[in-house]
């Protein structure tokens, strides 16, 4: 069947011949035709911003982007464990700092890494969003062919060489291989909502610290109590938006990072002038030459330095290349060179303090200014990540990888700001538990630090395959880029794997915790798509069903939400059998989300024929980044509108407005999976026990469109798989 499309051209509507293999013809191929393809890149084009817009956005994205690595300097040194260090191991420690904030957050990411965006959005899933575009995937996670128009004129896009064909053809005919991808990018994910939880322990319990100065009998247990009490309040105060609370992020880290530079600079005259040649790398190479193993042990502290570099590029949608490249390069980075060569200074002549390194280089006469600014810039560090947690529940919502929760936008300006009530009380347990249970901010970073590499490395290894399949790079520039990150960033990861028995352990438990959930979620879902499209109506025997005289047809439109996106479900054969009765006039509605940022509000709405009298098919279509709440009556009368538009007859389209005012009803299948007694037994437990717990406990998609209870009936039916 077709459908009025953009400008009058006709595009396919899913029906049961469209299911294939791997594929969905029923989808709409974004960049067929030059018209609809000119407005895809004109929606999606990056916003142009002048000089002054940019110097904005970079100071905005001071509170955004830099709260967490901005705050590393109040645990990395104290972090580190070594016995006796000497000048020289200090200029050593000074020297691996700021060659890793060099290499990574600098060179990696501001000039390579923020390149690989997604039409300006950043991110592990949208770099597995923008690689799915390009790759015909046989995975079930994703909806494919929604490679956009303007992909074309990418930078390096071109048609490809030998080596690009070679790997995209591997890709493409491995499913083992794009199983493996699809664990790895949830892998990273799960991490990096994990770091919802890591992020507040450990900033919050680091700065709160500093208050044990006041008195010799304020012991740590009150400083994990004063944690818990102000940790509860962030998580609770989430409900009310991140504006309410972010108002004054920007203002705060600009504070932090001028009073940080101000101490540094201060130190630095007071204690060891010279220690800004502990920027030579010889330095660094002298300290594991003296240091041997206790050198390479220590690299988990420091890695510690970088930890939020990675929300340079997650939260790149939010800002632009040139704000993001300009804030880190031209104040950030310097301000974080400068804070840690203060303290390095300052421990050179009082090894001693190397515990309380942050809050012993303090001078007395703004030690309490300064504890308040920390707590404030531990708030900010916390509440970007709480609220990077719920964007990537979205995303992965909308990959259909995680069950439904309550996704409520906080803000009807921005769409970004949202809040997932049960993702923020899950991150507020796991978060409090963590500071009751370690009780030390020494084993919560090194939990911390293991989530990052692993974010990081992941990242690495995704940009390094869209510079081979999309952009096309020379061999020996992927080369140059792969080895050395992946080898430092390797380095890393295996000395922080030496943690794991002092709380490295945490962010795998966590990890698994939120894997599980989303490998069970994604394997149901499987199961029900396949039952679905085998046993799906064809349009001859839905039309035999509704032609029998026994079967009371009342005035009105039955709009039947599935989530079969072609072909009719076997719930509504079902439904019929068991009511005798149907609408009038029925639409099959199914709501799904496209690996692409955003949907032209023209083409939300998706509408065919199914060949039967008075049925019709509608696709509500967004993007991970639109918001998907749609109010009831709108969403009816938006529909009836298009369907009109496509009516074959005036008199259709008059059948179609009376039956909207006489009544609507919105019919939802509720789906139960029973796994077979033939199937082995983990398959029967993930089907069986965890698939249907989170199915019983999550939201039917069709909550988003907000519809009256009074007009809602479900349907019931069982499937054994």
């Amino acid at each position: 069947m077709a459908a009025v499309g953009p400008d009058n051209q006709e595009v396919a509507v899913g029906t049961e011949e469209d299911v294939e293999s791997g594929s969905n013809r029923g989808q709409k191929d974004l960049g067929r035709d030059s018209s609809f393809g000119k407005k895809y890149e004109t929606y999606h084009k990056q916003k142009e911003f002048g000089t002054w817009q940019t110097l904005l956005l970079a100071y905005q994205s001071l509170g955004v982007v830099y709260g967490d690595i901005g705050t590393s300097p109040l645990y990395v040194m104290s972090s580190v464990n070594f016995k006796d260090p000497t000048e020289e191991d200090f200029l050593g420690i000074l020297s691996l700092i700021f060659w890793t904030l060099t290499l990574i957050p600098l060179i990696k990411y501001v000039f390579i890494v923020l390149r690989a965006d997604d039409h300006g959005e950043g991110g592990t899933f949208a770099l597995y969003s923008f690689l799915c575009r390009h790759l015909k995937f046989k995975s079930k996670l994703t909806i494919q062919d929604t490679k956009l128009a303007s992909d074309a004129s990418m930078r390096y896009y071109t048609q490809g060489s030998a080596l690009k064909s070679k790997t995209k053809n591997f890709i493409e005919g491995s499913p083992s291989f794009q199983n493996v991808l699809t664990f790895v990018v949830l892998l990273g994910t799960c991490m990096v909502i994990g770091d919802g939880a890591l992020t507040p322990a450990t900033s919050v319990l680091s700065a709160l610290v500093g208050i044990q100065s006041l008195s010799a009998k304020i012991t740590q247990s009150y400083v994990i109590v004063m944690s818990v009490v102000l940790l509860l309040a962030l998580f609770l105060f989430q409900r009310f938006g991140t504006s309410k609370v972010g108002f004054s992020f920007s203002p705060i880290m600009l504070l932090w990072f001028s009073s940080n530079v101000m101490v540094g600079i201060y130190n630095i005259c007071k204690y060891y002038p010279p220690v800004l040649k502990g920027l030579s790398p010889h330095y660094m190479i002298i300290f594991f030459v003296r240091n041997g193993m206790a050198g390479w042990a220590i690299l988990g502290a420091v890695f510690l330095c970088v930890t939020g570099g990675e929300a340079m590029f997650a939260d790149l949608g939010h800002f632009n290349k040139r704000s993001i490249q300009m804030a880190f390069s031209t104040f950030v980075f310097p301000a974080l060179v400068i804070t840690y060569a203060g303290q390095t200074a300052y421990l050179i002549k009082n090894p001693g303090d190397m515990s309380t390194a942050f809050y012993s280089t303090i001078p007395k006469a703004v030690y309490w200014p300064m504890f308040i600014i920390a707590t404030l810039a531990a708030i900010v560090a916390s509440q970007s990540m709480i609220s990077a947690s719920f964007s990537i529940v979205k995303q992965s919502l909308a990959l259909g990888c995680f069950p439904r929760v309550n996704m409520k936008h906080t803000s009807s300006k921005y769409e970004g700001q949202i809040y997932s009530p049960e993702i923020n009380y899950i991150l507020m347990v796991i978060c409090i538990a963590l500071v009751v249970g370690f009780r030390d901010g020494v084993q919560i970073g090194n939990a911390y630090g293991v989530v990052v590499i692993w974010v990081m490395i992941i990242t690495t290894c995704l940009v390094t395959l869209v510079m081979l399949v999309i952009w096309d790079v020379n061999f020996l520039l992927i080369i140059a880029f792969f080895v050395p990150f992946i080898i430092i960033e390797g380095i890393f990861m295996t000395s922080l794997l030496s943690k794991i028995l002092v709380g490295g352990w945490a962010p795998f438990a966590i990890s698994f915790f939120f894997l599980i959930i989303m490998l069970s979620w994604t394997r149901g879902r499987s199961k029900k798509t396949a039952y679905d499209a085998e046993r799906r109506l064809k349009s001859a025997e839905l039309n035999e069903m509704l032609s029998d005289n026994s079967l009371h047809r009342p005035p009105g439109i039955c709009f039947f939400c599935t989530d079969l996106v072609n072909g009719i479900p076997p719930i509504i054969r079902h439904y019929i059998q068991h009511t005798g009765s149907v609408r009038q006039i029925m639409v099959i509605v199914t709501i799904r989300t496209l690996p692409i940022k955003s949907v032209l509000p023209e083409e939300r709405f998706d509408v065919g024929q199914l060949g039967v009298d008075g049925v019709y098919r509608c696709l509500v279509q967004f993007g991970y980044k639109d918001s998907t709440s749609l109010e009831g009556d709108d969403f009816v009368a938006s529909v009836v509108a298009k369907l009109s538009e496509i009516a074959e007859s005036e008199e259709e389209a008059e059948k179609l407005r009376g039956a909207m005012e006489k009544g609507v009803v919105f019919v939802t299948g509720r789906t139960i999976l029973k796994s077979k007694e033939s199937n082995g037994w983990l398959d029967r437990f993930v089907v069986d026990k965890l698939y249907r717990f989170f199915q019983k406990n999550s939201r039917s998609a069709v909550a988003s469109l907000k519809v009256p209870p009074g007009k809602t009936l479900q349907v019931g039916m069982l499937y054994e798989i």
